[in-house]
């Protein structure tokens, strides 16, 4: 499956969080996003958002000084 990708290299904290929180939204269930962030806060912030979505982290991999997501979207929790 090919994932999208959101290039948000030079953004700092807090944008790429809230710019993933934004994409995700327009995700379907199953789908897959690739995010590529240079802000090393990120590396905190984005699995911490996709514990709050409930998305799932399916591999970080870090090129340099970039870091790379791969996140998937989930069903809504239910609650």
């Amino acid at each position: 499956m090919v994932a999208r990708k959101l290039d948000l290299t030079g953004l700092k904290c807090p944008l790429p969080a809230l710019k993933t929180r934004k994409a995700l939204k327009g995700l379907s269930p199953g789908e897959r996003m690739e995010v590529h962030c240079t802000d090393p806060l990120a590396i905190i912030d984005i699995p911490n958002l996709l514990n709050e979505t409930g998305d799932s982290l399916e591999a970080t991999e870090r090129d340099g000084d970039r870091f790379v997501f791969l996140i998937e979207k989930l069903q809504p929790r239910t609650t």
